[in-house]
C-alpha cells in the first residue's frame, strides 16, 4: 500500500514539475492574437461557423419531424449517408493517431514535428464524427445512458462506441501533455489511445465483417483492411493540414518539417499500394462468389456506383495520388498537397461505397423473390446532406482555431 502511495505521488510530483507556469499567460496571449489575424483566416472561419450552424438547424429538424421523413434511408437500406461519415471520420481520427505515434510514442525522430497538429486533429476529427452520428441516432441521449447501465458485452457496437469514448479522452489527456512539454506521460497516454483506437477501429471493422447476410462485407480481413485504410487517411490528412496551417500561418516549412511530410508521403504511397492490393482481390473474388457477390462488383465496375468506385475511389483516390507522390519525389510539398487532396475525396467516397453498396442487393435476392429481384436504390436527402457539411464544417473551425489559438501546434521537439 506504501509502494503504491509512493508511485502516485511520484506521478503527481512529475506533471507538477513538468507544468510550465508560463504557459496559461502565454496561451492566453495566443488567443488575444486573433485580433491581429489575416482576413482569409476570418473569412473562411465565418463561412465553416455558417455552414455548422445552418446544419444544426437541419438536423434539429430531422430530430423533430423524424428520421423516417428526413431522411433517404429506409428498412432495406438502414445505413446512409451519415455513417459513411462518421466512419470517415473517425477513421482518419485513427489514422492521424496511428501514423503520429510513430514519432512521439516508438520514439522515431522524424515523426516528431508533426506529433502535436497530428494529435490535436485525431480529436478534431473524432468530435466531427460524433456531431455527424448524434443526429443519425434517433435517441443518442438514451443510447449514451444505456451505454453504461446496460452494456452489451456480446456487440461490435458496444465496443466500438465504449473504445472511441475512452480514445478520445487519452487523445485528450495526450495533447494537455504534449502542450505543458511533459513528452513522459504524452508518451504513456498516446499509447493508450493507439492501444483503444486500434481496438475500437478493428471492432468498426467486425461490424461490416461479421455480417454473413452482406456477402460484400463479409470476411476476416475486414478490420484488417479498416486499420490500413485508416493510416492511408490518416497520412493524407497531416500532409493536407500542416500545409494548409503553415499557409495560414504565413510560414515556410522548416528543414525539420519538410523531412517528416517526406517521410508521411511515403506512408501514404506505401498504404495506397497495400489498399490496391485489397481491392483487386475483393474484386476478383467478388466476380468468383455467389449471385449476390457478383452482382454487387457489377454495380461497382460497370453499373450504377461504377463513377463513385472506379472514377473517384479507385482514381482520384489512389491511382493519382500514387503517381504524384512519386513524380515529387517526395519532396515537392504543393504537389504532395495536391495528392493527398485527392485521397481524402476518394477516400470519402470509399467510406460511402462500403457503406451503401454493401446494402444494395437485397438478402433474399439469391431465393429468386420477384419484389427482391433488383437492386435497391438509395439517394441521401437534403437534411443527411447539410449534416454531412456541418461535420465537415466543425472540423474545419476547429482546425482554424487550434492553428491560431496553440500557434502552428509548435513545441520543442520541432
Amino acid at each position: 500500500m506504501e509502494n503504491r502511495e509512493v508511485q502516485l505521488s511520484d506521478i503527481v510530483k512529475g506533471v507538477a514539475a513538468s507544468f510550465d507556469s508560463s504557459f496559461p499567460a502565454n496561451w492566453w496571449s495566443n488567443v488575444l492574437e486573433h485580433l491581429s489575424g489575416r482576413k482569409i483566416f476570418y473569412v473562411l472561419l465565418a463561412l465553416s461557423g455558417l455552414i455548422v450552424f445552418a446544419a444544426a438547424m437541419a438536423g434539429l429538424d430531422a430530430l423533430n419531424i423524424g428520421h423516417r421523413v428526413a431522411y433517404g434511408v429506409t428498412r432495406e437500406i438502414p445505413w446512409g449517408l451519415l455513417i459513411a461519415t462518421y466512419i470517415f471520420f473517425v477513421v482518419t481520427s485513427t489514422g492521424l493517431c496511428i501514423v503520429s505515434s510513430i514519432g512521439h510514442v516508438f520514439g522515431l525522430e522524424s515523426f516528431m514535428p508533426i506529433a502535436k497538429r497530428s494529435v490535436f486533429l485525431a480529436i478534431v476529427t473524432i468530435l466531427a464524427g460524433f456531431s455527424v452520428i448524434f443526429f443519425e441516432i434517433e435517441n443518442p441521449f438514451r443510447m449514451a445512458i444505456y451505454n453504461v447501465i446496460s452494456p452489451n458485452l456480446s456487440s461490435n457496437i458496444w465496443w466500438m462506441g465504449t473504445l472511441y469514448g475512452a480514445y478520445l479522452v487519452f487523445m485528450i489527456i495526450e495533447y494537455a501533455f504534449l502542450l505543458i512539454g511533459n513528452h513522459r506521460f504524452a508518451m504513456y497516454a498516446g499509447l493508450m489511445g493507439l492501444i483503444a483506437g486500434i481496438s475500437a477501429h478493428s471492432n468498426l471493422g467486425a461490424i461490416f465483417g461479421a455480417l454473413h447476410a452482406r456477402p460484400f462485407w463479409y470476411g476476416p480481413f475486414m478490420p484488417i483492411y479498416f486499420i490500413a485504410s485508416a493510416m492511408m487517411s490518416g497520412a493524407a490528412a497531416i500532409i493536407f493540414f500542416t500545409y494548409l496551417g503553415y499557409k495560414l500561418n504565413g510560414e515556410m516549412l522548416d528543414a525539420p518539417m519538410e523531412r517528416a511530410l517526406e517521410v508521411v508521403g511515403k506512408v501514404a504511397a506505401l498504404m495506397i499500394s497495400i489498399l490496391l492490393f485489397f481491392e483487386i482481390w475483393k474484386v476478383i473474388t467478388g466476380l468468383d462468389g455467389g449471385p449476390s457477390e457478383v452482382a454487387t462488383m457489377k454495380a461497382i465496375l460497370a453499373g450504377p456506383y461504377a463513377i463513385n468506385f472506379l472514377g473517384f475511389e479507385i482514381t482520384i483516390g489512389m491511382v493519382i495520388p500514387f503517381i504524384l507522390f512519386l513524380r515529387s519525389r517526395f519532396r515537392n510539398i504543393g504537389m504532395m498537397f495536391a495528392a493527398s487532396m485527392l485521397m481524402l475525396v476518394g477516400i470519402f467516397m470509399m467510406r460511402y461505397d462500403i457503406v451503401v453498396v454493401g446494402q444494395i442487393v437485397p438478402s433474399y435476392y439469391e431465393l429468386g423473390v420477384n419484389e427482391y429481384s433488383h437492386l435497391m436504390v438509395y439517394h441521401p436527402s437534403f437534411h443527411e446532406i447539410m449534416i454531412t457539411a456541418g461535420g465537415m464544417g466543425i472540423a474545419a473551425m476547429t482546425f482554424l482555431l487550434g492553428e491560431r489559438v496553440f500557434r502552428g501546434h509548435k513545441s520543442e521537439i520541432h
